[in-house]
């Protein structure tokens, strides 16, 4: 049923009026000559706020970053052209990590389109391989409808970007407005009640388990599981991981949690996967980063349940042995509920395992260093924000240390490029958390390589007051590309050292923002205390790092989960 009609308004009107109905807050965005329209009638009403960022990468990691940290839909607008293909990175790097999006680009009149003109590009062509879904609307009458659907969609199954192509034209086109209340498509129903045969046999592989392991992803955040995640690992008394981009799910301060499986996951983490005899997968797809080689994998026989929202994730790399399609909270509620009062299973020799396997504590690290060690500065970071900040990284070593050495508890914390890995993420995605949650303290995790490739956003941070804290560890090196051309290219470290960095600290000053140089191990605390203590600043904190630090431990490309590089080794 639809809303009652309306005045006649412009498509550019509708657009506003769209937004408005479904409660965006924020728009991330940079005008031109394709979205001018939309962008009057965002000047002429105070309901949806613009943030003009200074680069359209920057507005839809921005987008992105908000909506992982609040579990709202992230909405930028990008004109034509070029303002559509520097947003691509941005919206490849949503649809890799599902994260609800829509997108609205611009494009040249109905009538030029095809024939080469001023900035157009077939937005719909490049974005296809990279969007949940995508739209060219060429009918104004249909720019309402699309929008809602654009916005279920994003929202519904498994979330994703959504990109809308709104030509010049139909923003200038006036009809009758109307916003539907729902949306029905006979394509598009996704499955939200878990399969109740499956279910029972989930429950009657987890009574029998000797050696079990819950191993949960991104989904379990996605879906706000974490509720039902807690409650039911604690019923079991399981030993739980959770993956990048699933930090926070479990909390990472308690007993029953291992750290992060992967490439650069815990020795204990890995090992429990790698031995387990059940294993409770939740959201998550077995990616090469987490599992490693799957013929590896695959060596040790296991019996693996697997529960997800999207059955095109089930049995895509790792055959699995139970399937459970279905939304992650009502199937964990499910699972809870045949569970309860069930005869506890005899894990004290698991237990014992796992615990001979935390004492390798892979994760040490020289703490008498002279220089700045980079997990000393993210130890202390955990310390003076009591891990409570939103901490949203890039991509390379340091994001490795801050998932390692920041212990998340809540999920929507930790805010990072998981699937894509995309450097320059840091900076854009903290100004979408810190506008998603004003007063909060965030942080932004950064290298001297990532931070510079959205250095400019440091202007919205300015125009729009946020006092976003970056910690800047600088080892003067792409750091994971070092270590890698240490590891597996003889010490040629070809293209990597940055022998042309900027002083940031002037550079944060130009900006006009605090620039703080930190070069002894015994200023770090006192540093970030001082950053923090400032609520109404940015602060840019420029670490100077150990160049020779590596990533421990670190699982080879190619090779499987017990196959560990550790500190001790080399």
């Amino acid at each position: 049923m639809d809303r009652v009609k309306t005045s006649r308004l412009t498509g550019a009107e509708i657009v506003v009026r769209c937004l408005q109905e479904e409660g965006v807050e924020y728009v991330f965005g940079y005008p031109g000559g394709a979205v001018l329209f939309i962008y009057d009638e965002l000047f002429k009403q105070d309901k949806v706020r613009h943030v003009l960022v200074r680069h359209e990468q920057g507005a839809a990691h921005a987008a992105d970053g908000y909506s992982r940290s609040s579990n709202k839909v992230g909405v930028c607008l990008v004109t034509s052209g070029p303002g559509v293909t520097n947003a691509v990175t941005g919206i490849a790097t949503a649809y890799m990590d599902s994260i609800p999006m829509v997108v609205l680009t611009g494009q040249v009149p109905t009538h030029a389109i095809g024939l080469d003109a001023f900035q157009e590009c077939d937005a719909v062509g490049i974005t296809r391989p990279i969007v949940k879904h995508n739209m060219l609307v060429k009918d104004v009458k249909d720019l309402a409808s699309a929008i809602k659907k654009a916005f279920h969609i994003a929202t519904t199954g498994r979330p994703g970007p959504v990109v809308l192509d709104i030509p010049k034209d139909v923003t200038a086109a006036v009809t009758e407005f109307h916003y539907p209340d729902s949306v029905s498509m006979r394509s598009y129903n996704p499955v939200r009640k878990g399969h109740a045969g499956q279910i029972k046999k989930a429950v009657q592989l987890l009574r029998e388990a000797e050696r079990p392991m819950v191993y949960t992803g991104g989904g379990v955040v996605l879906s706000n599981a974490a509720p039902q995640l807690r409650e039911l690992v604690k019923l079991l008394g399981f030993p739980c991981t959770n993956t990048l981009m699933g930090l926070g799910g479990y909390p990472g301060t308690d007993p029953q949690f291992l750290g992060m499986p992967g490439m650069h996951g815990t020795y204990e983490a890995n090992m429990a996967m790698q031995h387990c005899d059940v294993l409770l997968a939740i959201g998550a797809r077995f990616d090469d980063r987490v599992i490693g080689n799957p013929a590896h994998f695959a060596q040790n026989p296991r019996k693996i349940i697997h529960i997800d929202i999207d059955p095109s994730s089930i049995s895509k790399r790792v055959k699995v042995d139970v399937p459970i399609v279905g939304n992650i909270p009502d199937v964990l509620e499910d699972l809870h509920k045949l569970l309860q009062g069930a005869p506890k299973n005899d894990l004290q020799a698991w237990w014992k395992q796992i615990d001979e396997w935390r004492a390798k504590d892979c994760l040490r690290y020289d703490r008498n260093s002279k220089i700045i060690k980079p997990q000393f500065v993210l130890e202390k970071l955990y310390e003076v924000t009591k891990g409570e900040a939103f901490v949203t990284s890039d991509v390379g070593q340091h994001q490795m240390w801050a998932a390692q050495f920041y212990k998340f508890n809540q999920p929507r914390r930790w805010i990072n490029s998981g699937g894509l890995g995309t450097m320059g993420f840091g900076l854009p995605a903290a100004m979408g958390v810190q506008l998603a949650n004003p007063g909060a303290t965030v942080a932004c995790v950064t290298g001297e390589s990532s931070i510079q490739m959205c250095l400019q956003e440091l202007s919205t941070c300015k125009q729009y007051r946020l006092p976003i804290k970056i910690v800047n560890l600088n080892n003067r090196y792409m750091g994971m590309v070092r270590q890698w051309q240490e590891f597996f290219h003889g010490n040629r470290y070809s293209e990597s050292y940055m022998n042309a960095l900027p002083d940031f600290v002037k550079l944060a000053e130009g900006y006009g923002h605090r620039g703080v140089l930190i070069e002894k191990p015994a200023d770090v605390e006192p540093a970030l205390r001082e950053a923090f203590a400032s609520k109404k600043e940015l602060v840019f904190l420029d670490f100077i790092t150990d160049q020779t630090e590596n990533v421990y431990p670190m699982i080879p490309g190619g090779k499987g989960m017990t196959e560990m590089i550790l500190s001790e080794e080399l």
